[in-house]
Order: C-alpha cells, then structure tokens, then sequence
C-alpha cells in the first residue's frame, strides 16, 4: 500500500466524496454501460484491495490501481460484440497524464479509439467510434510517482445482440474416449473398424483418445477416417501391449488406398514382435514408440505406397518392404530394411546412408526447421493441446523434453457438427481457438485466421466443404499459425483457393515463428464432383508444410478431366519456405508451382494426371506434359532432396511427357536425387529434369534418376 501526505489524503477524500454527482456523464446518464459488472483484467495490481474489477462494478468507492511503472493497462471484455459510442474515465489521484483507450475484437490485436496527452485527471468523458469486443485504457506516461488508478472505467455504445461464443466442452458424438478399464474395449474398436474399413468415400469420422495406462492384448485395427491417440503428455505414458494395425484384407491385399487415417502419442508392443502399418498417403504415424518392430507392408506384400513417419522411436527395424516410397523425419529405428523407389530421412538416429545412385535411399543428417504438430492430452482431468517449440536442425524425437506451451481447452472452440461458418468465424474473432472434433462441416462463407498462434486442430479427420465457391479458410500474415489434422473437400462450384496462408504480396519475415501446415489434406472429387483452381497458395514467408497430401482424385466418383477440373495443387509465393514430406498428385497442370525464393523441399511424391485425354490437352510453351514440380524461372536459390514423378497415363498411353521437373540453372539451384518412373509402360517421360536424364521407356517400371541438378 503506497503512503501519501495527510494533504493528499484529504484531496482525495474530498475528491471521493464529491465523485457521485459530479462525474456521471450527462449524455449517458439514463443507460448504464456495457462495462459495468463485466469481467475486467489488467497488467497488474497494487494490491488485492484494488482488483481489476473494482473500475467497472459500479461503485465510485473502489478502485482499480496498478504497480508504479508507466505502460500499465486496465481492459474489459464486454462479454459480445459491441459498437462503443463513449468511454468514460473516473480517475483516482493517480490518473494517467498521457494514455490510449484502445478497441479489439479479440483481446490481442488493438486499434487506437482515442488518444490524450496532457491529461489533467478527474472524469475524462471520450467520445470514440469503434466495433470490438474489448476495450482498454493503455497507459503511456503517469502523472505522480504511483501507478494509475481508476475509480470507474465505463464504456457506452450497442451490442449486437450475440451472445459470445463459449470455449471448451465436451467432445463431441464422434470422440471416443476410453482407459484400461473401459468395458468391452476391443468390441469398440472392431465396431468402428467395421463400418470404416472400405468406406473410402463414406461420412463417418471418429477418434479414439486412450487415457494414459496400460492396455493389454488389444488389436486396434485402423479404417478409413479412424484416429487413435493417446492422452498422455508423453507417448510412453500409454501403453499398448497389442497391436495397431492396418492392413489392405478389403481390397485384396493391395495397399495403395489406405488413405486417411492416423496414429498418434503411444507406446506399443506389438504381440508377435512387429506391428503392422500398412498405409498409403494421408495416413501419419506421429509421437510412437515401437517397443519392436514396423513392418509397412500389407499381408502378402502386395502394392504399397506411402507413407510419412514423425517424431517416433521404433526400437526394433522398419521394413518397406513393397512401400514405393516413404518419408521419415526426426526420429530413431533400430534399423530399415530395403525398399522400392524413393525412401527419404532427414533427422534420423539409425537411418540407412544415402545410396540414391543405386538404392532408394537419401538421408540428411537433420532437419533444418521443424515444429511437431499440436496434439490433445490430459492434465489430471483436463483437457489441454500441447503446442511443440520450433526445433532448429533437429535429430531424433522431440520428447520426454517436451519444450513447448500448454493451452487449456476452454481456449478453444470446440466445433462439432453442425456448426456454422459464421459461429466458427465469431469464436476465431474473440480469440479463441478451433477444436474441430469428427465430423464434415459445410462452410458457406471463408473461415478467416487472423490472430498470430492461433491453433486450428482437427480430430478425426474432421473435413471441410466450401459451398457456392467460397474459399474454405484464409490465413493471414501473421506468426506462428499452427493448422493440423483435418481435410479439406472440394465444394461442387469451383473455389478459388482452398486453402490460402498469407494475403497476397505478404513480405513479413516470420523466421522466429514460423506458421505450420501439418496432416492437413486437400480433395478434389472422389467423393462427387469437386471443382478449385487452387488447392493451396502460400503466400507468406517462412511457413512449414509438414506432411500434406493434395489429391485431384483418380477414383471414386465425379472424376473426369473437366468434372474435377483442378489446375494447381500448391502455389508458393512466400520465400523460405520449406516443405518436409510433400505429396501432390493429378492436378490438371502443374502439381507444384513454387515462385519464392530459397524454398527446400524434402521428400516429394508425385502421379501426374492418369485422365490427360491426349498431349495436346497438356502442351504448353512447346512442352508436352506440365512439370510435376516447377521451380519458376525468375528463382534464382533453391534446393530439393529426393523427389519422384510416376506417368500413368490411362486414358492416351502414347503420350510422351517431356519431364517430371523444370527448374532454373542458375547457381543457386540444387536439386538431389530425382526420379521418374512409367508405370507399367503408360506414357513416359523424355528426361527426368529439363532435358537432363535418361528416357522412361518399356513396362518394368524402371526408374530414371539424377542423383545431382544443375
């Protein structure tokens, strides 16, 4: 408690006394502010007599008063948004001499209403304009040697009349959450494996969450849009003596669409000392501990390609086997086993040394820039996402270190079915972030990020639809974004962009807070006729896209060469991007057009269009066939490692692409070990990159590489 002299005490006082009818506001007298009896925060607090709140309970008898520095802050959340007319300052002794009154939609990025130099103390009565949901006084300079102190701080103006959307809640019909105790366990997960294991193109979406515990002698076997996580903050904090499986029994033992499922923050050890994770893409194994072996190939070791390995420990070997490709980051195996085309590692303990010239192997020894994705886990019994710290030149896995930040769920919206864009867009306007649980969400207008470190988790493989030919979701120019876990489905009117990161011409460096893409996947068709120029645009610097799989679809329904019609699988705009397990297939010209400079790729995989009708439809400048992966020509730095394009050209067979990659040949351009291949002599490449590199040619399904560009 600061002393004052007797005299300034009694100014006070008299002060005090006086303050009920002198400083109402005559234009307000008959409405009672927004602010009064609403939640209010501040920077700090002299003490525990002079809360926060006391400025807005209506009581010219309490005070709120801060520590005795200047840039201190006194804010009220009006608990809706609001159209703020007035704001009203009764200031104690301590007033602030110089001071800014400040709006905001979300509590973290604040536009100036008004701002005074040269205050005098007493009432201030601010007239302002102003939309937002929060509304502070910031303070600049003090005007004594004590803090800032107000008896009331009353905001006027008119609600919208929508009531605040509310963070947290249960998860959802499509969350199944279970410990070792759990009744009739394996019968859950076999009921769900039932409806899911050939539902490629089906509406059901569910997530198991495993308490943390020891599980015994369950087989979970993993179907289409099928989840399995543990709650635990580390993967050893659940424990599976079973098994995890995925397997390709419903289409003959052909693995290569075992799409869209994931495994995530567990142990395991598998009862015959080997799992079994036979997937294709958009299937991530993230954060496992393998007590024993991985084997990637379905039962019989019939057609395989994936496939994308995070941030896990396999204790034992990993075996390919027929996998064509792979991809595995910042990690440790007890040993890899062959492999068919394109096996990829940066940051692996027990990697197989590069051998690309006559094996499949490329391996760098780290990864440059890596961020591990945000996931759920269990505090006690609440529930939190753990956001991982951003890892420099990393090698092995991230945890038990565990750097990073904790986020309570009532810090997000918890999205479930039925939810709407405009509800969805409401949560992200006052700060919250999004939790979508199992489920398709119809979006009728763009879901806008705009706050830096906003997280927007999917569970499930939550998936997006736009209508009408609006964008499914913008990201703006801002840090640390974190998208994770969910699909996005092409609307039946064509959409621009579906996912867009960055506004365009975006030139802010985001180096120390990179915003992250990771296991988000986009569809066009398949599912019924879809239609987007653009699946993603990056257009902001610095940006991570970890593991993703863009897929202009090949089967299923509405497929056709116009009825799917999508033009550009990813677009990178911004510079310093790195992509670390990039999977873009079919799109009707280029898969991957990158324009920013010093871009890195690791790992790429990629089938040209099967349905292109005849070369004509993709001649362009001279060219036969667009580039699988073009690097434009004004790029002047950038490098790539282990990169494959495969020809299946099913509906013109004759068609000779001229190559998988078109990129400049300045000296700042490096690419590494490279390949085509024909697939099963179904069109073929003229050379691998420009015109460097032998001719695909026959039905062996040879490759063509170049192990170094220019």
């Amino acid at each position: 408690m600061r002393l004052r002299s007797l005299g300034v005490a009694l100014a006070a006082m008299a002060a005090l006394l006086a303050l009920p009818t002198a400083h109402a506001p005559a234009a307000q007298a008959a409405d009672a502010p927004l602010s009064q009896g609403k939640t209010a925060t501040a920077s700090s607090e002299e003490n525990a007599g002079t809360a926060a709140g006391n400025a807005v309970d209506g009581n010219t008898g309490t005070r709120w008063s801060s520590s005795f520095s200047d840039g201190q802050w006194l804010q009220v959340d009006l608990g809706a948004t609001a159209t703020v007319s007035q704001v009203v300052l009764n200031w104690e002794t301590a007033y602030g001499k110089d001071y800014k009154v400040q709006i905001s939609a979300d509590g973290s990025s604040w536009t100036d209403l008004k701002s005074v130099t040269g205050g005098d103390g007493g009432t201030d009565t601010l007239d302002v304009s102003g939309q937002g949901r929060y509304v502070r006084m910031l303070g600049v300079h003090r005007a004594t040697q004590w803090g800032y102190s107000l008896w009331e701080f009353q905001v006027y103006g008119t609600t919208t009349g929508t009531p605040p959307v509310q963070g947290g809640g249960d998860l959802g019909p499509n969350v199944i959450v279970v410990d070792p105790s759990t009744p009739n366990l394996q019968a859950k997960f076999d009921s769900v494996f039932a409806q899911q294991e050939s539902a490629q193109f089906g509406t059901g979406r569910y997530q198991f969450l495993l308490k943390p515990g020891t599980y015994n002698g369950i087989n979970a076997q993993i179907g289409f849009y099928t989840s399995i996580s543990g709650l635990g903050l580390n993967p050893d904090d659940t424990q599976i003596n079973g098994d995890v499986t995925v397997d390709a029994g419903w289409f003959n033992g052909n693995a290569t669409q075992n799409f869209w499922r994931s495994a995530e923050n567990f142990a395991i050890t598998p009862s015959n000392g080997t799992d079994r994770w036979a997937v294709a893409q958009a299937a991530p194994f993230r954060r496992i501990h393998v007590k024993g072996g991985l084997n990637l190939a379905p039962n019989g070791y019939g057609w395989a390609s994936g496939g994308y390995i995070a941030d896990s420990k396999i204790d034992g070997t990993v075996g390919p086997y027929s996998q064509q490709q792979w991809y595995t980051r910042d990690s440790s195996v007890g040993g890899w086993t062959n492999g068919v085309w394109n096996m990829t590692f940066s940051g692996v303990e027990g990697a197989p040394a590069t051998n690309f010239d006559s094996g499949p192997y490329t391996t760098l020894d780290n990864t440059p820039v890596s961020r591990e994705k945000p996931f759920l886990y269990l505090d006690g019994s609440a529930y939190k996402v753990f956001v991982p710290a951003k890892r420099t030149n990393a090698r092995g896995v991230s945890w038990p270190a565990n750097a990073g930040t904790s986020i309570p769920l009532d810090q997000f919206y918890v999205v479930k079915p039925g939810a709407t864009a405009a509800t969805i867009n409401q949560a992200l306007a006052q700060g919250l972030n999004l939790l979508f649980t199992p489920g398709i969400y119809h979006l009728d207008q763009t879901i806008d990020v705009t706050r830096a470190n906003t997280v927007v988790l999917g569970l499930g493989l939550a998936t997006l639809v736009p209508d009408n030919g609006v964008d499914a979701m913008h990201v703006a120019d801002v840090d640390g974004v974190k998208l994770a876990g969910f699909l996005i489905d092409a609307g039946t009117v064509n959409s621009d962009t579906l996912l867009r990161i960055g506004d365009p011409g975006s030139t802010a460096d985001h180096s120390a807070n990179p915003t992250t893409m990771q296991d988000v996947f986009v569809r066009i068709g398949g599912a019924g006729p879809g239609l987007a120029t653009n699946s993603v645009v990056v257009n902001s610097n610095n940006v991570i896209i970890d593991h993703t799989w863009l897929w202009r679809a090949d089967h299923g329904s509405g497929v056709g060469w116009d009825t799917n019609r999508a033009d550009y699988g990813l677009r990178v705009n911004g510079n310093d991007v790195l992509a670390t397990g990039l999977f873009v297939e079919h799109f009707n010209k280029y898969d991957v057009y990158w324009n920013g400079e010093r871009g890195r790729t690791i790992f790429f995989q990629n089938e040209k269009a099967y349905d292109a009708p005849n070369a004509a439809a993709i001649t362009h400048d001279g060219v036969v066939g667009y580039a699988a992966y073009k690097v434009a020509d004004t790029v002047t730095t950038h490098e790539a490692w282990g990169l494959g394009s495969y020809c299946n050209y099913t509906a013109d067979p004759t068609i000779v692409q001229s190559n998988g990659f078109q990129v400049p040949t300045g000296s700042g351009i490096k690419m590494h070990d490279l390949l085509v291949i024909s697939l099963g002599g179904m069109g073929q490449y003229a050379h691998v990159v420009n015109t460097t590199g032998s001719p695909t040619s026959g039905t062996s399904t040879t490759p063509s590489k170049v192990t170094q560009f220019p």
